[in-house]
């Protein structure tokens, strides 16, 4: 039970989180670890396992630190570049971020011991609800439920902060504000969820796609929408990696093999260009 309950929640977090970025960025190809959160957070679970050894706690509480570290880091960086607009700088500092954690976790796998910490920093990338308990299951549901309940609640403000600055300056918002909270708050969902289960990928990106062309471009809507969708999505995924075969499927491979192929059939078939 606990596990089917952090399946369906944490599918809605990760598809909810996927769903504002790619409306507050304006960009279909973005998704929850744009901003080097996912890469910090696979950083700071290496980290405490090599450190403290395969501790529940101790990994969640060190790969949601440096989840949000990749969060703050890349919105500092942001503010100080000075090559293009705000979006811009955010997308480079992102990607520069994720290539420095992402060196700092080949170092620290180099440096794991083969036997025992490199094993476990290696299943917990590939992602998987198996060490699911009622412990770590009610450590992080809180965190959820606010991320998803603040997320839904502002769904009509996302539609707005989905223009441009000027316009939404007009209406008498304050969209640099209200961005960064939403982003946030998105994020704060998406640590959670990888603290526990490790790195599931594509969730993120490929359900507001479907969320929007069954529900529309509209926030209201669609957003509900990739929360069920991406909750259904993720419990079919681990139910068949639990069934599938004798020996449990990481979820991680699932999703990604399920979201790539669903992400090129959509691409063949979309009637409007998508622009990078």
């Amino acid at each position: 039970l606990p596990r089917i309950i952090l399946a369906v929640f944490g599918g809605a977090a990760l598809a909810g989180a996927g769903f504002v970025f790619q409306m507050l960025f304006a960009n279909p190809l973005v998704e929850p670890g744009f901003l080097g959160v996912s890469q910090g957070a696979a950083f700071g679970a290496a980290g405490a396992i090599i450190l403290f050894g395969y501790s529940a706690v101790l990994v969640q509480i060190s790969a949601s630190s440096f989840g949000l570290l990749g969060l703050t880091t890349s919105y500092f960086l942001g503010k100080r570049f000075r090559f293009g607009g705000w979006i811009l700088r955010l997308v480079l500092s992102g990607i520069a971020v994720s290539a420095l954690f992402s060196a700092g976790l080949s170092m620290l796998k180099l440096f794991a011991d083969p036997t025992t910490s490199l094993q476990d920093i290696t299943f917990w990338m590939m992602g998987g609800l198996w060490n699911t308990s009622w412990s770590n299951l009610l450590s992080v549901l809180p965190i959820i439920l606010i991320s998803l309940t603040i997320l839904v609640a502002s769904r009509w403000r996302i539609n707005l902060l989905s223009l441009d600055d000027r316009t939404a300056h007009s209406i008498g918002i304050s969209p640099a504000k209200e961005r960064s909270l939403l982003l946030i708050v998105a994020t704060l969902g998406t640590t959670a969820m990888i603290s526990v289960a490790g790195l599931v990928g594509w969730v993120g990106l490929i359900i507001p796609h479907v969320s929007r062309r069954v529900f529309g471009s509209d926030a209201r809507y669609a957003l509900p929408g990739s929360l069920v969708i991406g909750a259904l999505f993720l419990l079919a995924c681990d139910t068949m990696g639990r069934t599938l075969s004798s020996g449990e499927i990481p979820l991680g491979i699932l999703t990604s093999v399920i979201g790539a192929l669903a992400f090129i059939t959509i691409l063949l078939r979309k009637q409007t260009e998508v622009k990078l």
